[in-house]
Formats: structure tokens, sequence, C-alpha cells
């Protein structure tokens, strides 16, 4: 396993997060490497989620993990199915580092996808996981969150700010941007 450079937007290689990716056909050892370097560095990030034009490869892949539980998951030619409700949140994308954005996403769906061996699967999801889904697809149809955000971008500061005046009870920790539903990516 290897770390991998993200792309952020402010750098010369941006326009890959603006192109739609390629169908994976090939489910081999590479695939398996690359899903590996992209959860490794995920992690390091202190990601949710991350898609492979984030790390400068042209494939219709990511992977996630928001629930410890469950743990990670790679999701590979990803459909999404039945998208219902509708709920505003803050999101923010580890190709746009330490800014966040109010983006509205469905509250649930069915994701059909393949997994590293190439058999479908089908799973449900709500909430948080559910966001993240719509991210990190967006991401890998060439859309970018600050695409969908209502209103403006904040930084991360400013969000840490306003949570505390809205709950001055809160520790400094419990004002970490990840402790009021954001996507980190992702």
């Amino acid at each position: 396993m290897a770390l991998r450079n993200i792309v952020t937007v402010d750098t010369d290689r941006t326009s890959v997060l603006r192109k739609k990716t390629r169908i994976v056909e090939k489910f081999d050892e590479r695939l398996k490497e690359l899903a590996a370097d992209m959860i490794e560095t995920m992690h390091e990030a202190n990601g949710v989620g991350l898609a492979a034009p984030q790390v400068g490869i042209l494939r219709r892949m990511f992977v996630m993990n928001v629930d410890p539980e469950e743990g990670d998951l790679v999701i590979i030619n990803p459909e999404i199915i039945d998208p219902e409700g509708a709920d505003v949140a803050y999101e923010g994308c580890l190709s746009v580092p330490q800014m966040y954005g109010q983006v509205k996403r469905p509250t649930r769906l069915k994701l059909k996808y393949q997994d590293l061996q190439g058999e479908v699967q089908e799973i449900e999801a709500e909430g948080l996981k559910a966001r993240c889904i719509c991210h990190e697809t967006d991401h890998i149809n060439g859309i970018m969150f600050t695409d969908k955000i209502i209103g403006e971008l904040i930084h991360e500061s400013k969000l840490i700010e306003d949570e505390a005046k809205r709950d001055p009870k809160s520790s400094e920790q419990d004002l970490k941007p990840d402790s009021v539903e954001i996507i980190e990516e992702n």
C-alpha cells in the first residue's frame, strides 16, 4: 500500500476533478492495490470518502468509511437507485481543503455497484452514508460539491466558530467539523 497525492482545486491538476470517469472492466490485482492505496490515503487525510479522480485516476470507483462497525467499502461502477427525501447539511471535500458548504442531498437511497471481485452488490443507505455516496458519485461524474452549494463556501474556522455560538457548552474537541455532520472527503 502507498499513500496517493490528493488532487486539490489549487493545483494545476484540478482539471482531472472535472472529467467523467471510465467504467471499470478489469477486476485484477492492480485494482485491488489502487483500492488499498485509496483507503490508506482516505484514512491518513481523515476523510470519510475518496473518489478515484481525487488521486488522478479516471475510473468509476470510490472508497468510503462512515461507519466504523461496517468498515471500509470499495464501490465500483456505482448506480444510485430510488433516492428519497431531502436534507441540507454541510459538506467538505479533501480536494477543497478546509472549506465547507451546505448541499441538498437525498436522505435515503439504494446503491447498486460492483465489489473488488466484480460481483454486483446492492445496499441501502441513509443519513451520512447516503450523503457520502452522492458526494463521491458526483466526483466520478466530474461534479464537485461546490457546484451544488446553497449559499457560500465557508472556512472550517468559521464553521467551528458558528457552532460554538449555537452551543457554548461544547468543548473545542466537540466542535471539530467532523462532529457536525460534514463530509470530509470526499
